[in-house]
């Protein structure tokens, strides 16, 4: 019932006011994903580092910059791959690549830094390489542990719903 009152309290304008406000906000920070994407050449230009296996390079919830190239990719980068069976990118340094000499298509071979095997064991079933066209992007940069707040509202969905609640109703109930 008190919401009701509060409601009425501020009238209809003031509540479509906040509304179309907390629209606008979640537009552009859209607008501002697609464009990023765009610029970097990557469906996802910034992902969460989410288990241990590229420590010490990075670690659990750095937060990672890619950009997605035309030139060849080298031995030694740090790239972000996302296979079709598996929902979650995955990344981890390429330590072999075969290039076709006909075609110039690019077959490369990645692993963990801390893992003891290559990543053949999670590829799909009967892939021996990752193609070009499952990269989602190279690191081109990073922020450490900036992420970490992610990883804490997916592991525990309380906290994520909390949250979430907390701001619809301070931006519906704001005076500003």
């Amino acid at each position: 019932m008190d919401v009701l009152l509060h409601a009425k309290k501020f009238g209809v304008r003031s509540l479509l006011l906040q509304g179309l406000t907390f629209l606008s906000v979640l537009t552009s920070a859209f607008m501002i994903w697609k464009g990023l994407s765009l610029f970097t050449n990557s469906e996802s230009p910034v992902v969460v580092v989410l288990s241990g296996s590229m420590e010490p390079a990075y670690h659990r919830g750095d937060i990672l910059f890619l950009h997605n190239g035309y030139t060849p990719i080298e031995v030694g980068e740090v790239v972000v791959y996302k296979l079709d069976d598996k929902p979650i990118p995955i990344v981890h340094r390429v330590i072999k690549v075969h290039t076709e000499n006909e075609t110039e298509k690019q077959y490369l071979l990645t692993k963990g830094d801390s893992n003891n095997a290559d990543d053949r064991g999670l590829y799909n079933p009967g892939q021996l390489w990752i193609q070009r066209d499952e990269i989602i992007g190279r690191v081109k940069g990073f922020v450490p542990y900036a992420g970490m707040g992610t990883i804490w509202m997916n592991e525990y969905p309380q906290l994520k719903t909390g949250l979430l609640g907390a701001l619809c109703v301070l931006s519906l109930f704001s005076n500003d």
